[in-house]
This record gives C-alpha cells, structure tokens and sequence, in this order.
C-alpha cells in the first residue's frame, strides 16, 4: 500500500507557512470551522469527554469545538512548534485557555495513552500524513471505546466551499486546494482495504458530499 496516495504535492512546514496558515484561516476560512465543529458533533453524537484535533495548526478548529460543545475538553495536537505557539496565542486571545490545552508530536506516534479521546477530528491534515495506515492504526488505539472520529476536509457546506475557493483563487491562482485531492471510488477501495488490515472492516464509514471527505471511525 502506498504510503499516502491522497498527497498531491510534498508540503513545506517552516514558521512562513504557520503565519500564512494563520492568517488564511482567521479571514477566508474562519466561517467554516463552527459549522464543521457542528458537523462533527452531530455525525458522531459525541459532546462530552475529550476531543483531539489532529493537526490543529492555528487551532481554529479546536476552538470551534470547544465553543459548540461546553462539556468537552479539547486537546489541540500538532507536530509543529510554530504552529503550537500560534495556536497557544489564538487559544489565550479567544480567552479558551481554561477550555483547551496544546500538545506537540507525531500522529504516528502520539503520546497519549490507550483509550484517550472520545472524538478525534482533523480537518485538512491527513492529507499530509506520511502513511496513512500507521496513522489511523494510532488514532484507533487512541480512540476510546464508544468514541469516533471526524478526519478528513471540507468546508462544511457546498456554499462555503465555494465562497472559500472562489476567494483564494483570486488570492492565487496557483493555490493547491486539497480539494483536488478527492479520492474518488478507487480511494474509497484503498480505504477499505487499509481498514480491513487494521481489523476494522465494519468499523467505519465514508462521509463524501457537500460538507466534504470525512472517515467516522468508530470503536
């Protein structure tokens, strides 16, 4: 199995890329991340307990966890330290710090114990995971049992997806939207097949519409 086949292009991580990441999504991206925090919690059910948000970046997405569902406590993860350090300042400025802690690593080998979260989300960041199968391997021994995931990307809804493209692209025309990522039914086979492996056939489902592509793992 390839190691990652959603990938389309190899991504630069520098503080240059944090800052960009940071002020995209406090302006074009801001609308999407409380309806995809209600997506989530809706898809899953899941409002209490801990939630981990893989990937957080500037923690845009934690927050809007933390803001919809007042009985979580939420755990921003991100292996890198520039975006940890803006995420830790977006957490203080939205006066979340009580909410929400910041954690730093790798989501191949996360330094949390078995059974650990309730709801795991990520939006945008399994796209440039080294493998995916020793990730989701991770994320299911993390995973608590009764709990689920909420890992893929989108924009919440087909008219924030096509307001947030149509602004970037005037931005920059060359913009990599990872929508173009898109699986497709080959992707949903490799999927299965990497499931299967993991021994969690039945275990999962795809979720690929308007609000976009998202893997609810269950356990």
């Amino acid at each position: 199995m390839e190691k990652n086949w959603t990938q389309t292009r190899k991504p630069t991580f520098n503080r240059d890329g944090a800052l960009k990441m940071n002020d995209i999504a406090k302006t074009v991206f801001a609308p999407i991340y409380p309806v995809i925090a209600r997506n989530a919690l809706a898809v899953t059910g899941i409002t209490r307990g801990v939630c981990l948000d893989l990937g957080t970046g500037p923690g845009m997405l934690a927050m809007a966890v933390a803001r919809e569902a007042p009985r979580m406590e939420v755990v921003a993860f991100d292996f890198s330290a520039d975006s940890r350090q803006l995420a830790i300042d977006n957490i203080e400025e939205a006066q979340l710090s009580h909410r929400i802690v910041t954690a730093d690593g790798d989501v191949h080998a996360m330094p949390f114990a078995d059974d650990y979260a309730n709801l795991i989300v990520s939006r945008g960041s399994m796209f440039f995971w080294r493998n995916l199968q020793d990730a989701f391997r991770e994320i299911h021994r993390v995973l608590a049992p009764g709990g689920a995931t909420y890992i893929g990307g989108g924009f919440g809804s087909l008219a924030l997806k096509e307001q947030v493209v149509a602004e970037m692209l005037k931005r920059d025309p060359e913009w990599d939207c990872y929508v173009k990522k898109k699986t497709g039914d080959d992707g949903h086979q490799r999927f299965a097949k990497m499931f299967s492996e993991l021994g969690c056939r039945n275990d999962y489902r795809i979720i690929d519409d308007d609000t976009g592509f998202w893997i609810v793992l269950t356990k």
